[in-house]
């Protein structure tokens, strides 16, 4: 792996992607944030891949006009999407935000500085939910903690704040498209493998709109579990996979339940069972569809 950092002579380009579906209710504040960021404004685009959306999205977007690229991706999926707007980029470092965030105008200066070192493969920001916010949606901070995340083994990091340079990407290869969630995951997971580090920058700070009920936190639970088992079973051999699924979540799951008369936060703690109830389901229902040779299968498209 080379050593040095890109060119500091002046900021790299950078692309930053955006995949959509059906996002009327908060590209526009989404693009508008990317829009003001204090990066040098002729360093970066913002490209926004639709990913075949039905509602008003797209004219939500007119009235950026040329300031953004606005493409079209037929195949579902973030990862589909997201790769359609990485092949026509055009900047040395390629930054993500969800199209239901807002960035800090301070975000896209954080995440460049971060990923610049040759030795990094991705760098990922701070995740909080908008404000103001119930303790559901508050709690969704834990779930997205991108500190937590480069901490664990393997380490990984989301899309939801993300940037990489071009040449990392173009060694490790691209999302895995066949994955309808745990994309991100997936690509962070072959950039460890390849050598490469990845980092947290708390300075590079998105507003994550977060589930805001119980059923949807169970939800986005089952969800995370569906992807574990899927992103795990393309890297461990299946008899590996499950059993450090479950010694993991359900063992997690024990201990919370056990621990919930002692705990000094009574509301965190019964909604750390809930996400985790929902994440040991969604990874035994995947579990079994890849001991049927099934390990694609996911909510999203019907299986």
């Amino acid at each position: 792996m080379p050593e040095g950092r890109l060119d500091t002579a002046e900021p790299p380009t950078v692309s930053v992607v955006l995949p959509v579906h059906n996002g009327a209710g908060t590209i526009r504040e989404c693009v508008a944030s990317l829009l003001a960021q204090r990066y040098p404004r002729d360093r970066y685009e913002v490209i926004v891949v639709d990913n075949g959306s039905t509602d008003t999205t797209l004219a939500s977007l007119v009235e950026f006009g040329s300031q953004i690229r606005l493409l079209e991706e037929s195949r579902r999926g973030a990862g589909a999407a997201r790769n359609r707007g990485i092949r026509d980029a055009a900047g040395a470092v390629i930054a993500f935000i969800d199209a239901d965030a807002t960035a800090d105008p301070d975000w896209l200066g954080a995440l460049v500085g971060a990923s610049g070192d040759s030795a990094v493969g991705a760098a990922g920001g701070r995740i909080l939910s908008r404000r103001p916010c119930n303790r559901i949606e508050l709690f969704g901070e834990v779930i997205h903690d991108q500190q937590a995340a480069v901490r664990s083994d393997p380490p990984y990091l989301a899309t939801g704040s993300w940037a990489s340079r071009r040449d990392v990407l173009a060694c490790v290869g691209l999302f895995d498209e066949s994955l309808l969630r745990g994309q991100d995951a997936d690509l962070a997971w072959r950039i460890h493998q390849a050598g490469y580090q990845l980092v947290y920058q708390p300075e590079a700070v998105v507003y994550h709109r977060n589930e805001r009920t119980v059923l949807g936190l169970c939800r986005e639970g089952f969800t995370h579990g569906i992807a574990a088992v899927q992103v795990r079973s393309r890297h461990l051999t299946p008899m590996s996979g499950r059993v450090r699924l479950r010694s993991r979540v359900g063992q997690r799951l024990l201990h919370q339940v056990v621990g919930l008369a002692r705990a000094t936060d009574r509301v965190e703690a019964v909604l750390r069972i809930v996400f985790d109830a929902g994440k040991l389901a969604g990874e035994l229902v995947a579990l079994g569809r890849v001991s049927r040779g099934d390990p694609t299968a996911s909510p999203e498209n019907g299986a």
